[in-house]
């Protein structure tokens, strides 16, 4: 009777193992055939571009040369702009982040005893969305061009010269980062808010817990999911942006980003092994950060 127990709980005791079905297998193949054509395949196109070298018979065009002059080229020449774009996509994305969390959290706390105010406020912040990334970079452009209302305001104080403008400056740049990415930024946040327990901050306040120190011991905490997305998904898309800081939007030759030196590289100069070699150190410099981000974070199931 014992012997019989034992054996019953020995085989309860047993992981069971799961057969995949060829169904399962079959209904994966659409997707495993759209990452291949649409990711695999041109990064593979990618590299074997920026391992190629100018012809030396056919001005223009380039043969496999299968070396890494491109690379080191690459990182001789345009080490400055790489900095920059760094610098410049971690400011917008701090500034983002002081915006965007009291913004999720005004929506997602404060006006969830409101759904219709709440519904309201959220369709504010999604409503960038349907309007061109273009168009609301022109409109800034003009907003800060010599002629606008805010270089006018500033002149009169004088704190900007005759002639000067804020556009094709640091701030300008950032500015124009921090405004298009904001959404990015405060939609995850709000999503991990608005699912919040409000017991939990109610605890908090019984146990005599002031204000700030509820925040950074409850509500900070149990949001890090949203804030860890929110600042990956503003961070990744700003360090490879070209267009605000484009001279025919909100910058300059001085504001120059990688995003902007690998457009003149592909479209001006048709220098496209460089171009490669650019777009993949950009990659790989943005998956290392975003490894050690996830790394000090304490985050790596996100991923």
């Amino acid at each position: 009777m014992a012997f019989t127990a034992f054996s019953g709980a020995t085989a309860a005791a047993e992981p069971v193992v799961r057969r995949k079905s060829p169904i399962a297998l079959f209904l994966l193949l659409p997707g495993i055939f759209y990452l291949i054509l649409f990711f695999v395949t041109p990064l593979i196109s990618l590299i074997i571009t920026s391992l190629q070298a100018p012809d030396p018979l056919i001005f223009g065009q380039f043969v496999n040369a299968f070396n890494w002059q491109n690379y080191v080229t690459v990182i001789e020449t345009y080490g400055e702009q790489a900095v920059r774009s760094a610098g410049y996509a971690a400011l917008a994305t701090f500034f983002a982040l002081l915006i965007g969390f009291p913004l999720a959290y005004f929506i997602g706390i404060t006006l969830r005893p409101y759904p219709l105010l709440q519904s309201l406020a959220l369709v504010l912040v999604i409503a960038p969305f349907f309007i061109s990334f273009l168009l609301r970079t022109l409109a800034w452009k003009q907003i800060f061009s010599t002629e606008g209302p805010v270089s006018g305001i500033l002149s009169s104080i004088g704190i900007l010269g005759p002639g000067e403008s804020i556009t094709g400056t640091t701030f300008s740049v950032v500015f124009g980062l921090t405004y298009n990415f904001i959404p990015f930024m405060t939609l995850p946040i709000y999503a991990t808010l608005v699912s919040l327990d409000l017991r939990l901050l109610e605890a908090g306040n019984d146990l005599y817990g002031g204000p700030a120190t509820t925040f950074r011991t409850v509500t900070l905490p149990l949001s890090a999911a949203g804030v860890m997305s929110g600042t990956l998904l503003t961070f990744i898309p700003a360090a490879g942006d070209y267009i605000n800081a484009s001279r025919e939007f909100l910058g300059s030759a001085d504001t120059t980003m990688i995003g902007n030196v690998i457009e003149t590289n592909f479209l001006v100069l048709q220098n496209f092994p460089a171009a490669a070699a650019l777009s993949l150190l950009l990659m790989g410099f943005i998956l290392v950060l975003v490894a050690l981000y996830v790394k000090r974070s304490g985050t790596e199931e996100l991923l």
